[in-house]
């Protein structure tokens, strides 16, 4: 199955004049999970169905690293777009995303970064439009430049969340425990919308992706009938 981030991944590669070297770069991947094809995960790849939609801005390696879990969220929700961020210029189909009437765009983002009168915490329905959360997928220090450099998002309103976990994901940690991971911003938005099922899927499905990424480097086997395998097979 291809999805916007693994067709954005494809047209980054084939652009690339020197090959992209992922830590554990002599794993023998599978081409649709990205893990090691003795840790593959498609067998348990949710697909939900949803009210609300997700644009990602991608910082330019994001869609190469195999634990970028914004591919996460493209494998659940099907109206998923991804497009590759640059500070000079901006795709004409990430402008007709924003632009397509079907949609009330959300920036997830801090609120202290934003003019008040921008923030909201809450997602409501405007004239019947279906909620469309852009997420800067990047680490914190890039996506804080691309909120600043990114002139097309600054009409748009600002969704500041407040979760009151910390962060789970274990495979790209931030220096701040307040910071989560791409998937879990976007589960956190999918329950803000409505969209509960899908938000319990991609947590579920973010804890089995974790789980199956360390095993495959240690390497050690990973047991399918475990607490989160199980929880992830509801979704199934």
């Amino acid at each position: 199955m291809s999805h916007a981030v693994a067709r954005l991944r494809e047209a980054r590669l084939a652009r690339s004049e020197k090959p992209f070297l992922a830590r554990g770069s002599r794993a023998i991947r599978c081409a649709s999970c990205r893990l090691a094809v003795t840790h593959c995960l498609c067998d348990w790849r949710p697909r939900i169905a949803t009210q609300s939609g997700f644009c990602l801005v991608m910082h330019d390696v994001e869609a190469l690293k195999p634990s970028n879990t914004g591919w996460l969220i493209a494998d659940v929700v099907a109206d998923t777009s991804a497009f590759g961020w640059s500070r000079t210029a901006v795709e004409e189909a990430l402008l007709a995303v924003l632009a397509d009437p079907q949609w009330q765009p959300f920036v997830v983002f801090p609120g202290e970064y934003a003019a008040p009168e921008r923030v909201v915490n809450q997602v409501q329905a405007v004239d019947g439009k279906r909620p469309l959360f852009i997420l800067l997928d990047a680490t914190w220090t890039e996506a804080r430049k691309m909120f600043r450099k990114s002139p097309y998002l600054d009409s748009l309103p600002v969704l500041s969340l407040s979760p009151e976990q910390l962060s789970r994901y274990r495979l790209r940690r931030s220096k701040r425990d307040d910071h989560l991971c791409t998937a879990e911003v976007a589960a956190l938005c999918l329950e803000l919308a409505g969209d509960t099922k899908a938000a319990g899927a991609l947590d579920a499905y973010l804890d089995v992706f974790s789980q199956h990424y360390l095993a495959a480097k240690a390497p050690r086997a990973v047991d399918l009938d475990d607490a989160l395998h199980q929880q992830l097979r509801t979704f199934l």
